[in-house]
């Protein structure tokens, strides 16, 4: 049960949850505007957002809490409900006070809450011994973001990572994994980023080499650069490893009198290794190191791997996805080894959902501490005769932390909408090997729109996370007040699971090709000029919007008097933006179709910024349209003229900072983009009252952000007596 923080240091909210709801129990209503035959609707802005009261007591806070909270856990609400429990333990908050064995240590004892909630059943299949709830298991590994960061990587690596490397890319021959890894009973690690090669997976240098006269893998790190790097669970816990090396098999294709040809590659697949025996002791063969101290996440054991020609049953290979028989046979279900690599990553998608939603939930702390305390710290007084205002009350702090706030529920709703669709897909329980052209299409999408939304979370938190401590003054730099540690943990999620330059340009390059079946066989050249060919079609496809934001695209009237509140005018600007860059990048790339690979190779090298641009304007749209989507959702008419603002707010901020780019196209005068940061303006001074209550609707649970910084003036305790230095007293 959450209590609504106060206000002012004199005024308290003393409203409180409702009981736990049901999945999927977000309703629609119907208001007065555009509307579609689901019931669905969006008021028409026609000159400005309806007024919000100034001063909203705090029984309409709480109501209008409640409903937002409502669309912001999106369609696994009892899964944030169940981790919401698992945060309510105040032991759960990560301690500074610790050393790195100490920390660890910890992390690891934390699992085991996870694992009583039910979690990790969640992420594996019925048949697995799980329940197959994918929904539930990325949400629930996303809530852990709120308040240790560490045990969220900790158990994405268990349980999303190892877990589904094994779940995903084995058979039955290693279900009894499965059973152990989900248990608890094995720790594992995710082993594929090399001191050599991160993004540039299929480069990977480790060997594994098979041995039909053993029926053995020999798994070989040749050279320095091919030792595995960052990999979490290793330097202390891990027992196994999910392995990715370069498989090499016996060339059995040489014909009666040929000398034997040298043995082939069959590309990066991965295998279950055993990296230490149950004491903890390394197995002969693989050899061990600890990257010590980072940044951050203190409680992540991450280590490194190489391997000195050790030998591993064929079994150990996962092979779902290709299969290598006693005499050295390869096999796979899927014959173009391009299309193999993907679909085998691609099942392994829920690991990048997981580190950008975590990414988001961290910001949205932060977010919770910076509004909190901006609603209580006062500073500066309009005359000495007047009381101090508080930092809220300041427009320059409104806009520093409510764009902030409004870019964190686009996210949310975005993300929301991701892990809802990953979780349609893995209902279905299509065979990937089967996959149709269609399905393929599908699931790419995922893959891209998974890639930008890690991006956006993660650079969100970074940039979010930053600002906030900066607004909360030498008290935010202070350990006990949480956000430098949630600083120095969220600082890598910009880089692992994916560096966020290339998330970007993935998503971009999706946009470009519709990633259709026939480039399966296509190199990444070959991919964008087949882009090019298939532009038009693509913009068919992707502006196939629901039904919703389609009848705001089909009302708009291309009018110079059309108002900047106006949702179809919005939608209408995000797009064109998408479109216009993605139209220009073409034009650009159109010469390398007739180019040698090198001289092509470097146009798109020159080209990659605009590459970036096509991609990050793909993600203001796609967050737009989420907003719009939840705000339909909203039961009561006063919470829409909240949320509606807030969207407002995010478009705006968007227009803002993109200003120079309307005015180069025409699109805006410069009177209409001053007109927009006259309104940002307008916009955080009408919700600077309600502030607390856009942060009170993330439903963090109180004792997470109820910190010695939120102390009431008149309750403030002196340091020398909490915490008494050398020389004083207790």
């Amino acid at each position: 049960m959450r209590t609504l923080k106060a206000m002012s240091p004199n005024q308290s909210k003393n409203a409180t949850e409702s009981t736990t709801p049901t999945d999927n129990s977000v309703t629609s209503k119907k208001v007065d505007g555009i509307s579609d035959n689901s019931g669905f609707a969006l008021r028409r802005s026609t000159s400005a957002p309806k007024t919000l009261a100034s001063a909203p007591n705090a029984e309409e806070q709480a109501s209008i809490a409640k409903e937002l909270k409502l669309v912001l856990d999106g369609d696994f609400p009892t899964a944030r409900a169940a981790t919401r429990q698992v945060l309510a333990n105040p032991d759960i908050l990560p301690r500074a006070d610790l050393d790195l064995e100490q920390s660890r240590a910890r992390t690891t004892e934390q699992l085991q809450r996870v694992r009583e909630s039910g979690t990790p059943k969640d992420a594996f299949r019925k048949d697995q011994g799980g329940t197959g709830n994918t929904g539930h298991c990325l949400t629930s590994i996303e809530m852990l973001g709120h308040a240790d960061l560490s045990l969220m990587v900790k158990s994405g690596v268990q349980w999303g990572l190892f877990g589904g490397a094994v779940g995903n890319l084995g058979t039955e021959r290693h279900q009894e994994m499965v059973t152990q890894l989900m248990n608890l009973d094995a720790l594992g690690c995710f082993a594929m980023t090399e001191r050599g090669h991160g993004s540039d997976v299929q480069q990977l240098e480790t060997t594994a080499t098979y041995d039909p006269a053993t029926r053995e893998f020999i798994i070989n790190s040749p050279t320095a650069s091919a030792e595995k790097w960052y990999i979490g669970n290793a330097a202390r816990d891990g027992r196994w490893a999910a392995v990715f090396a370069q498989l090499i098999v016996p060339n059995n294709d040489n014909t009666e009198g040929q000398e034997e040809s040298p043995s082939d590659s069959q590309g990066v697949h991965c295998l279950l290794v055993r990296i230490r025996e149950d004491d903890g002791s390394a197995i002969a063969g693989v050899r061990i190191g600890d990257h010590g101290y980072k940044g951050g996440l203190k409680g992540v054991d991450n280590g490194t791997i190489s391997f000195d020609n050790y030998r591993v049953p064929r079994e150990a290979l996962l092979n779902r996805f290709a299969d290598v028989d006693e005499e050295g046979n390869y096999s796979s279900p899927i014959e173009n080894p391009n299309r193999r690599f993907f679909t085998m990553l691609g099942a392994l998608v829920r690991g990048r959902v997981t580190v950008g939603a975590a990414a988001g939930a961290a910001a949205r702390t932060a977010l919770d501490i910076g509004v909190t305390y901006a609603n209580l710290r006062r500073q500066f007084a309009p005359d000495d005769s007047l009381p101090e205002n508080r930092l809220i009350e300041h427009r320059w702090h409104r806009l520093r932390l409510i764009p902030r706030v409004a870019r964190a529920y686009g996210l949310q709703f975005a993300t929301n909408k991701l892990i809802a669709r990953v979780h349609e897909l893995d209902q279905l329980g299509l065979d990937p090997t089967q996959h149709t052209k269609e399905q393929q299409a599908d699931q790419r999408e995922v893959e891209a729109h998974a890639a930008a939304l890690k991006a956006a979370n993660t650079a969100h938190a970074t940039d979010t996370i930053q600002e906030v401590r900066e607004a909360c003054g030498g008290a935010g730099y202070m350990a006990e007040n949480l956000l430098t540690t949630l600083k120095a943990d969220s600082d890598v999620f910009t880089t692992f699971e994916g560096d966020n330059v290339v998330m970007m340009q993935l998503a971009a390059k999706e946009l470009m090709t519709g990633f259709a079946k026939e480039l399966g066989g296509l190199n990444p050249m070959e991919m964008v000029r087949f882009g090019l060919d298939s532009f038009g079609t693509l913009l068919r496809r992707r502006t196939a919007a629901d039904a919703l934001i389609q009848n705001l695209v089909d009302t708009f009237s291309d009018s110079e008097e059309t108002s900047l509140f106006d949702p179809a005018y919005q939608i209408n600007l995000l797009t064109e933006r998408e479109d216009r860059l993605m139209r220009s990048l073409a034009r650009r790339l159109r010469p390398a179709r007739k180019m040698e690979v090198v001289e092509a190779a470097q146009l798109v090298d020159r080209a990659q910024d605009h590459l970036l641009a096509v991609g990050w304007a793909h993600v203001d749209r796609i967050v737009f349209e989420a907003f719009v989507e939840a705000e339909s959702k909203l039961e009561s008419e006063d919470a829409q003229r909240v949320l509606e603002q807030v969207r407002d707010v995010y478009f705006l901020s968007c227009i803002v900072d993109n200003a120079s780019w309307y005015l180069e196209q025409n699109l805006l005068t410069g009177t209409r983009t001053k007109a927009a940061r006259a309104a940002l303006n307008d916009l955080v001074d009408s919700l600077g009252p309600w502030s607390q209550t856009l942060v009170d609707a993330f439903g963090i649970p109180d004792h997470i952000t109820e910190l010695k910084l939120m102390e009431d003036y008149d309750a403030m305790v002196p340091k020398y007596e909490s915490d008494p230095a050398a020389g004083q007293e207790g």
